[in-house]
């Protein structure tokens, strides 16, 4: 559950959950998120080459709840744009914000199939490949820019109250979508509406979490591992589909849902948690500040990684010892290769909003704060 008595900064917007300053717990929260996305990924391609990653322990874990707390948390930091912005505005910035850059690494992730992969095809002769890459590479920006875009329709009428959320959260569900990305916009897009409504009723969410706080927790964690131990490789969105056909498909989905929540919820509370007593930490403040605030470029590098991998044969090692060896460099190396494209051009106007998404303005904003 996200803390709702956490107050952004002292000068932030009463009633909103965005203001000029960054809530850095929440940018730790999100650093620690893209690490595991990335050592999830490291297990499937490195550890794992064929389908043995659904049963390890901590694919399953990871899996459980960091895209769905991803979003989450994506909805409640999107409150003041869909709250305060026109339709046009705040479609148009975060189109901007997202899929510009996305175009650019998607470009990138092309001419590196094209230059490295022997009789790659070109995009006359396999279009619907091609779509595949740009929806299947980087699913969560599609993925937060509809359930965005969703949100904001709705918000059209009396503010997005939370019956109409939740309506469009049993639709949306419920809706029998299988064809490429939806599934996974089905599985996040209740999260992106839960996070935006714990920040619209902020002092609510309070009232009834802060006096049973550890009631909660030990209920959440009861919760998490019970379903952590039913969950099965059909429990995965990536093969249920959310999609509910007879009795066994809505179990499926059910634990998929309830699962994903119990444990994201187990999760903010535990990284909030790490914030408030490691903040002075220096590699706490890393996470946060370097790693955190470059969640997106970091997503996009790694997806760009990872879908040429898909794409190329290469030697499995045959030992545990040298399969994690290369997985530390590789996720170190791609960690390293983002920082260092995001030092390199977030104080050029042009670059730094196509390719990290984010204007010069705000990212000076952030130097500015580190200094202070």
């Amino acid at each position: 559950m996200i803390d709702a008595s956490l107050n952004v900064t002292q000068s932030a917007v009463p009633g909103t959950p965005e203001a000029n300053d960054r809530d850095l717990a929440l940018d730790f929260a999100k650093g620690v998120l893209i690490v595991l996305v990335i050592v999830g990924h490291l297990i499937q391609y490195i550890l794992y080459r064929g389908e043995g990653f659904w049963d390890s322990p901590c694919f399953k874990w990871i899996y459980m709840f960091h895209m769905p707390l991803f979003m989450a948390i994506s909805g409640y930091l999107s409150c003041r744009a869909l709250l305060r912005k026109s339709l046009t505005q705040s479609v148009g910035d975060r189109a901007t914000q997202l899929l510009l850059p996305m175009l650019f690494w998607y470009a990138l992730l092309e001419i590196a199939k094209v230059a490295v992969l022997p009789g790659a095809p070109d995009a006359t002769g396999e279009i619907l490949l091609f779509l595949n890459d740009v929806a299947g590479a980087y699913w969560f920006i599609w993925a937060a820019f509809v359930c965005f875009l969703l949100v904001k329709i709705l918000s059209i009428f009396d503010r997005c109250s939370p019956w109409i959320l939740f309506v469009s959260v049993v639709l949306v569900v419920l809706a029998p979508l299988t064809l490429s990305i939806f599934p996974l916009i089905k599985y996040t897009y209740p999260f992106f509406c839960l996070g935006f409504s714990v920040a619209q009723s902020r002092n609510w969410w309070a009232s009834i979490t802060r006096p049973y706080r550890l009631l909660w927790i030990v209920t959440l964690s009861i919760v998490a591992l019970v379903c952590f131990l039913a969950w099965r490789k059909d429990t995965y969105v990536y093969n249920n589909l959310a999609l509910v056909q007879d009795m066994q498909s809505a179990k499926n989905v059910l634990l998929m849902f309830f699962g994903s929540a119990a444990a994201s919820a187990l999760m903010i509370e535990f990284f909030l948690q790490c914030w408030r007593f490691g903040r002075s930490n220096p590699v706490v403040r890393f996470i946060a500040v370097e790693i955190g605030q470059g969640t997106l470029v970091l997503y996009l590098i790694q997806g760009t990684v990872f879908r040429l991998m898909d794409s190329m044969q290469y030697a499995e090692p045959s030992d545990l010892t040298t399969k994690l060896a290369e997985a530390g460099l590789l996720g170190g190396a791609i960690v390293l290769v983002s920082l260092m494209v995001r030092r390199t051009v977030r104080d050029i106007p042009c670059l730094s909003q196509f390719i990290l998404g984010t204007s010069s303005r705000a990212l000076a904003g952030q130097a500015a704060r580190k200094q202070s």
